[in-house]
């Protein structure tokens, strides 16, 4: 769960949202420190087509609450996987959360 400001965040949600973009391939959603909010709501895609960060954010906002919309979109080449699949989602939050 991602704690921005008191408001508990299914990250699954966001993840769900950016996938149903036809250019998003993979997505995940993560919480990154924010010295007020406690957490604020990012998330990483791999893409299928080239976007622009600008339509993926609108998209997500057409769909999602202004708190749930992810403030921070990482493009990535791939996202960490378990041997089994799953994706590691505490992985991504720790590479990608340290970049700012």
């Amino acid at each position: 769960m991602i704690n921005r400001g008191g408001e508990k965040i299914a990250p699954r949600e966001i993840d769900e949202v950016l996938l149903a973009h036809p250019a998003v391939s993979e997505a995940v959603a993560f919480g990154i420190p924010h010295a007020t909010w406690g957490e604020e709501v990012a998330a990483a895609v791999v893409l299928s087509d080239p976007v622009a960060e600008a339509e993926l954010i609108a998209h997500c906002r057409e769909r999602l609450a202004d708190f749930k919309t992810p403030k921070k979109l990482y493009v990535v080449t791939a996202i960490p996987r378990t041997a089994t699949g799953k994706i590691q989602r505490l992985n991504v939050a720790a590479q990608l959360g340290k970049q700012g």
